[in-house]
């Protein structure tokens, strides 16, 4: 699987028994604390391979940094990625770092898998109920900490999300043989939930009403707080999308915003819900059921 498919990471198939998982993500600092920002960089670039189904064995450092700045900066960031990457039960093995005026921090991840447990976007059907394992809305509460708009604990809910890693969702998934998976990242709820819809050839029904905020996310929504990211989602996933007509434009825009290090979305057949409280009653885990698959290819949006 690689660049034919949209898909959360690359899988080389080494035998009828295993495959190898591989991905690679970095950004910039989007909160004030270097190892925090280690640590929810760590996290976000573990979230693929969870996505994907596979166990993470082994990371390596992809890093950038001013040369003025400290040393005891760069350290914590690294450090934050590193302990990330422990909790996850893998080691940071090695990496690269290069000189660069801005500081960007991420980590290859390779992982493993079986070739007949891969979790894919596409694979979605009609009936299948819709969950997301984390609650939306970094992206308006980190474009507001760079404004001095946040609160102090909406920053703090916000990196406590960013920073919680996605294996107990991965292992809810794979319980009830979840049909598609995906982590919500750059795109937005809508711009993943469009991913997964086209790869599978069907639609969807989301209520704005059932979608789980983080503190803060809902007041920085209504005073326009958001990131460039969340109009460039709307211009190109926007033309697959139906809002209610009752739907301010901070709502609509909300569903589009970038998210950093989100949950699992995850398409589950109907039946196997009743299985989900023994599935996801793993490391404090709380899926919410946000929608559902639908057939056609519209995502309709209802308040």
């Amino acid at each position: 699987m690689g660049l034919e498919r949209r898909d959360d990471a690359a899988v080389y198939r080494l035998s009828d028994e295993l495959a190898l998982v591989v991905t690679l993500d970095f950004f910039t600092p989007i909160v004030d604390d270097p190892y925090a920002y280690g640590a929810i960089a760590a996290a976000n670039s573990l979230s693929d391979v969870y996505a994907m189904g596979a166990r993470p064995l082994v990371g390596l450092n992809v890093a950038a940094f001013p040369e003025d700045l400290p040393v005891e900066i760069v350290r914590e960031v690294l450090r934050g990625g590193a302990e990330k990457a422990r909790e996850a039960g893998i080691a940071v093995a090695g990496g690269h770092t290069v000189r660069d005026r801005e500081p960007k921090y991420g980590l290859v991840v390779v992982g493993t898998v079986h070739p007949a447990e891969i979790r894919r976007k596409g694979g979605a059907r009609p009936g299948d109920r819709l969950l997301l394992s984390k609650p939306l809305g970094t992206g308006v509460v980190t474009t507001a900490l760079m404004r001095d708009a946040a609160t102090a604990a909406e920053v703090e809910a916000a990196t406590a999300s960013m920073t919680a890693l996605n294996a107990a969702a991965a292992v809810a998934a794979g319980r009830v043989a979840a049909n598609a998976v995906t982590d919500v990242t750059g795109f937005g709820l809508l711009g993943h939930l469009a991913e997964m819809t086209a790869s599978s050839g069907v639609g969807a029904r989301i209520r704005v009403a059932d979608l789980p905020w983080l503190p803060g996310a809902e007041r920085l929504g209504r005073e326009m707080t958001f990131p460039g990211g969340a109009r460039d989602n709307r211009d190109h996933f926007g033309g697959r999308v139906s809002f209610a007509a009752e739907l301010a434009e901070w709502q609509r825009l909300l569903c589009f915003s970038p998210e950093t290090s989100g949950g699992l979305l995850i398409a589950v057949p109907a039946d196997r819900l009743p299985e989900l409280p023994a599935a996801g009653a793993v490391d404090g885990l709380a899926l919410r059921q946000i929608g559902e698959v639908v057939g056609g290819d519209e995502i309709r949006i209802e308040a």
